[in-house]
């Protein structure tokens, strides 16, 4: 129901957290409670200006699997620029798709180099995380990767949200999002569209993953749907 709370859990630190939020009813912002403090103080976003009808959206990519490309022909389609979080794994193995979500005006964000979970490593450990990356971006493409990053998994905690911060990133969480990784267990498309479309409100940053076939079926409705309500797409740029 309205009141289910997404969350993923770190064990191993015990400080850590799992990104999660509380739906609310009625297109009202998704509630962090304690996280807000913290998102707050560290240049970090989980929803964009909520008194705009602005939308953001945003994929993980960590490998693909074959609905990538038929995202993008989507998107492309409907003259929509998302925002994607890559891996250094992803641009080696798939660097046709980089090049290409690159050349169509997509956002092409930090999401470490190797996947590292930003609570179990140093600040300047994680440099070289956010850095490698970014090297390996413009070696490839020739351009510049923007100065925003996604945790892997959504973990963190206080210091470590601090050190992306005083390394000049701001951190982009979401404020609606599903277990739609699952490329075995996916769920139909009314499901899928449901889930971002009952809880759409100002300023969502819906995260989805590129791996999914049911949100690649459901996207087309979701963006038409999206702008008949009077949402217009941004990309994190903009927050």
């Amino acid at each position: 129901g309205s009141s289910s709370l997404f969350f993923t859990t770190s064990y191993l630190s015990l400080n850590a957290y799992g990104f999660g939020f509380t739906k609310n009813p009625d297109h009202n912002t998704p509630e962090i409670g304690k996280y807000k403090a913290i998102l707050e103080k560290t240049n970090s976003y989980y929803v964009g200006d909520t008194n705009q009808f602005e939308v953001y959206l945003t994929f993980d990519a960590g490998y693909d699997n074959g609905e990538l490309p038929k995202i993008l022909d989507i998107l492309d389609e409907k003259n929509v620029k998302a925002s994607f979080f890559l891996t250094g794994d992803f641009i080696k193995r798939f660097p046709e798709l980089t090049i290409r979500m690159a050349h169509e005006g997509h956002t092409i964000c930090n999401h470490t180099y190797s996947h590292a979970d930003i609570t179990k490593i140093s600040k300047e450990e994680l440099q070289v995380e956010l850095t490698k990356l970014e090297e390996a971006y413009h070696n490839l493409t020739g351009m510049y990767m923007v100065k925003y990053f996604r945790p892997p998994e959504g973990s963190f905690d206080e210091k470590s949200l601090s050190n992306v911060n005083e390394l000049g990133y701001k951190t982009v969480f979401w404020s609606s999002a599903y277990c739609d990784w699952n490329t075995n267990g996916q769920k139909s498309v009314e499901y899928t569209k449901e889930v971002y479309l009952n809880n759409l409100h100002k300023g969502a940053i819906l995260l989805m993953h590129s791996v999914s076939s049911s949100n690649r079926e459901a996207l087309p409705g979701i963006i038409d749907e999206v702008l008949n309500q009077g949402f217009t797409f941004k990309t994190v740029t903009s927050l």
